[in-house]
């Protein structure tokens, strides 16, 4: 059988702030390693041993803020064939599943299901659940995967498993329940009975497509109307606005899975139980959980130096970090923003993040360093009337042909060759070299090199906001 994964990557992960923004959010963070969250779920079935066969054609769900991102980050793993589903505006994960089995639903594969945003730290144990969870799906099951639990979690909602339907393990699909108190977590952990909601499934394309139009027939007609007015854009499918908009929002849970028992005629539900390090890392605390610890319990990432300090995560990205008698806390350093809170006070994080927006303050909403589909851009400083970017571009790639109101920009090549178009003028720049744009002309900047282009741009005037660009011609089809 043909497996083809279907990877989610919409939400924002506002405890993980400040490494997490809504415009680069943690799917798209290193926070494990080298590679982003997202990059290593798509790497999940690779070198699988298993019978099945893996559809290359990966499909992932986002929206338009990130739809760049995940193609270099794709593109940077060598994924070459993946289909980009953009939702305009979200509507839980239902909806986004429906889109991507449209998509697939032709050649009627199983969909292998997975947020963008999981560590999963035994990937032979998780391809096994996988093979299991194939088998079943392939006769009409629909699948969850329930995460054998480590602890009586309060912070995860639970699947509770019946009788044996295989050899492998696979069991009835009984309830869902919602996130219990401890003592409830507690006698669900006793009892073997329950596991952790993965929020990973599998099925056929067309047996989910069946289970929604009956449970869901709303949402089965607006998702069916918004993918039959998409339009193609290279790897991007954009789906049509209105119709999107009008679907009503739901998880694939409460659409679909928990609803199984009443209509076993639509297939039926089975729980593959998963015991292959799974977390959703949905706060600092998770992240220190998973990942390799000290001999005194500490997780670091960056230049850290510590001392005397014990069960304490360090994460820094732009600077050295030193932590000395710290004991179960969480020390997180970007280049705009420090958050420093007690283990045990992580999830509170997301309150921060609520603050920062309702005061208006663009550090819940972006980084310092921000990405464009050409490259990206870094603003080192900035005071009245003048700021200072680092501007990295892509081989090969351009910024769109525009103009300013109210600013004028000066640029110096650090590093590579730059295509200068200013005005009428057409002309390249080495390294060391400058040029001057100034305020209302014309102008774009572009790589025609094959290494990467480096420029420190230092723009000055009455109003240096990122809404001063008016653009003429952009090859990325932005009109913002």
């Amino acid at each position: 059988m043909t497996i083809r994964t279907v990877v989610l990557s919409g939400g924002s992960g506002t405890r993980l702030w400040p490494a997490s923004r809504e415009t680069c959010p943690k799917q798209l963070l290193p926070l494990t390693g080298e590679r982003s969250l997202l990059q290593e779920t798509v790497l999940r079935l690779k070198d699988s041993s298993g019978e099945d066969e893996v559809d290359p054609r990966l499909l992932v769900v986002t929206n338009e803020e990130y739809r760049f991102i995940i193609a270099e980050q794709l593109r940077q793993i060598g994924v070459g064939q993946a289909s980009i589903l953009l939702e305009p505006i979200g509507r839980n994960t239902a909806p986004a599943l429906t889109l991507a089995a449209l998509e697939a639903v032709g050649e009627d594969p199983v969909l292998l299901v997975m947020p963008a945003d999981h560590v999963i730290n035994d990937r032979a144990a998780f391809q096994r659940a996988v093979a299991e969870g194939a088998r079943q799906a392939e006769n009409g099951a629909l699948v969850c995967f329930g995460v054998v639990p480590e602890r009586a979690e309060t912070g995860y909602g639970y699947v509770r498993a019946g009788n044996a339907v295989s050899g492998n393990g696979a069991r009835e699909l009984a309830e869902f329940v919602e996130k219990p108190d401890a003592e409830t977590a507690a006698r669900y952990v006793a009892s073997g009975a329950y596991f952790w909601n993965s929020g990973i499934f599998m099925f056929r394309a067309s047996v989910w497509l069946a289970a929604l139009v009956h449970f869901r027939p709303d949402i089965d007609r607006a998702c069916r109307d918004a993918h039959a007015g998409s339009v193609k854009d290279a790897d991007f499918l954009r789906v049509e606005h209105a119709a999107f908009e009008a679907c009503p929002a739901d998880s694939i849970d409460y659409a679909v899975m928990e609803k199984l028992r009443a209509a076993p005629q639509l297939g039926q539900g089975v729980v593959v139980p998963l015991a292959a390090g799974w977390s959703d890392v949905g706060a600092w605390d998770a992240l220190w959980t998973v990942l390799p610890h000290d001999a005194d319990g500490n997780v670091t990432q960056g230049d850290v130096l510590l001392h005397d300090s014990f069960g304490t995560l360090v994460y820094a990205s732009h600077r050295l970090v030193a932590a000395v008698g710290c004991e179960d806390m969480v020390v997180v350093e970007t280049a705009d923003a420090v958050l420093v809170t007690p283990k045990n006070h992580a999830q509170n994080v997301k309150k921060v993040v609520e603050r920062l927006k309702a005061e208006g303050r663009s550090h819940g909403h972006h980084h310092r360093k921000v990405f464009r589909p050409w490259g990206w851009y870094d603003s080192i400083d900035s005071g009245e009337r003048f700021q200072v970017k680092r501007i990295v571009v892509n081989p090969g790639a351009s910024l769109s042909l525009q103009m300013h109101h109210h600013r004028a920009e000066h640029w110096v090549v650090v590093r590579g060759t730059a295509e200068v178009q200013c005005g009428e003028k057409t002309f390249l720049l080495g390294e060391n070299e400058s040029t001057y744009i100034p305020l209302g002309i014309h102008h774009r900047l572009s790589n025609p090199g094959c290494m990467p282009l480096e420029i420190i741009e230092v723009q000055s005037g009455s109003y240096l906001g990122e809404d001063d660009i008016v653009r003429f011609d952009d090859v990325y089809g932005r009109t913002q």
